[in-house]
């Protein structure tokens, strides 16, 4: 058995107690529950696989094809397999923190902590069809589908369906090749199921204005903390919503070292690991620089490590960028949940949407904002790492505004008809 699939604690520690008899224990994070032990050799009773082995690896074999950490960590837990299985591939520790909250033992690898189950976990792919003793390699479009209208009926937003559809595809097109399935059942007619997105469809997220970009930069510095972290706390809010104003993913912003940040051409930049392995280099605003560095500088100071390692050493380059009070890297859910309580304290601005701010809203804003400035779309793309053009004009298509609308004009024609005397012709 690889050991990429051990669950997490000691071997031995495995016999003791009773054994677990959950049939989607293989599904969830790798460790037993509190006080229970997991059968012998987790995995040997997936439903409905007579070689659980022989699937793990070839889900391996997908999955070692992605660079990026954090794009196989995304596409393990949509697809409602343990993170810490593909973490292994990168040289993590099988069985690290899953749970979304900060770790603990001064992890210093690129990972963050994965977000905690949401409420379509359960209808993840490979528990949905464990669930029904399927072998996913047996599976056929049918069940693809069953699994989609199962998706609908719990409230899934089409978007979400189709990324999921997306990755599954991604999937069994890998299955199909290597020939561990006959033919990819993910391979259906998307429009007939209505996941078909028009480029001309306004996008879903909330689109923030400067003004209200710049109420949340303000209110940032303005959360309630002890004497003893209030400095530290502050600065780190400020820096996190002005990076996050650079138009970066969450999950890049939570990836970012120490020392992605450098000087390039007279310019400051942070070397990004973006989506699917890509890297870019994001050009820092004085905006950001200057939340950066008083993050930074207060950081250091709070934690009496006098400044940033000099040149030729490396303490900074095992640093993240943005880190918990102890140092560890920040999970998705903690730069969420700061950024719902930085929306909530922005006053009248953001009273309308704050239950709505997300970190993803800040990206759809630098899209938005530049492509209002007249900025190249082209430019735009490059910024915020898009793989294809129409991905960024999606955002211009959808940026409706009352100068793009008849709809004045319509309501005006009608009012001066009902203003017209009742004898007076018709223009």
């Amino acid at each position: 058995m690889n050991s990429a699939w051990q669950p997490r604690g000691d071997a031995e520690a495995r016999h003791d107690g009773p054994v677990i008899d959950d049939p989607l224990l293989v599904l969830e994070t790798g460790s037993a529950p509190s006080g229970r032990a997991v059968a012998e050799r987790p995995g040997d009773e997936w439903p409905g696989v007579a070689d659980p082995d022989v699937l793990r690896a070839q889900l391996l074999d997908w999955f070692s094809q992605y660079d990026n950490a954090g794009t196989r960590r995304t596409y393990a837990y949509a697809l409602g397999l343990p993170v810490a299985w593909v973490d292994a591939l990168g040289g993590a520790t099988p069985g690290g923190d899953t749970t979304g909250g900060d770790t603990t033992g001064g992890d210093t690898t690129r990972r963050p902590p994965a977000a905690a189950p949401g409420p379509l976990h359960a209808l993840a792919w490979f528990r949905w069809c464990a669930t029904r003793d399927l072998d996913p390699r047996q599976a056929t479009s049918a069940h693809v589908k069953a699994w989609l209208h199962a998706l609908s009926s719990a409230g899934a937003a089409r978007r979400t369906r189709q990324r999921m559809l997306a990755t599954l595809s991604a999937l069994y097109g890998h299955l199909a090749e290597t020939g561990a399935v006959t033919a990819n059942p993910a391979a259906i007619d998307r429009r007939r199921l209505g996941l078909v997105v028009s480029t001309r469809e306004p996008s879903p997220t909330i689109r923030l204005t400067a003004a209200q970009v710049a109420a949340l930069l303000d209110a940032s510095t303005t959360l309630r903390h002890g004497p003893a972290t209030r400095a530290l706390y502050a600065t780190r809010a400020r820096a996190v919503v002005a990076l996050l104003t650079l138009g970066l993913r969450i999950s890049e912003l939570t990836g970012l070292d120490r020392d992605d940040l450098v000087r390039t051409g007279g310019d400051q930049v942070l070397r990004v690991h973006g989506k699917g392995g890509v890297r870019r280099e994001v050009y820092v605003t004085d905006l950001a620089r200057q939340a950066l560095s008083d993050y930074l500088l207060e950081r250091d100071r709070a934690g009496a490590s006098a400044a940033p390692a000099r040149r030729g050493t490396t303490r900074a380059s095992s640093e993240p960028l943005v880190a918990t009070r102890d140092g560890n890297r920040c999970s998705r859910v903690d730069l969420y949940t700061l950024l719902r309580r930085v929306a909530a304290a922005a006053g009248p601005e953001l009273a309308d949407v704050a239950d709505r701010i997300h970190p993803h809203a800040l990206r759809h804003a630098y899209v938005t904002i530049a492509l209002e400035q007249d900025a190249r779309i082209q430019h735009v793309r490059a910024d915020v790492g898009h793989a294809s053009i129409t991905t960024t004009e999606h955002y211009d298509r959808g940026m409706r505004t009352r100068d793009t609308t008849a709809a004045d004009l319509v309501a005006a024609a009608i009012a001066a008809a009902r203003q017209r005397p009742d004898d007076a012709p018709a223009s």
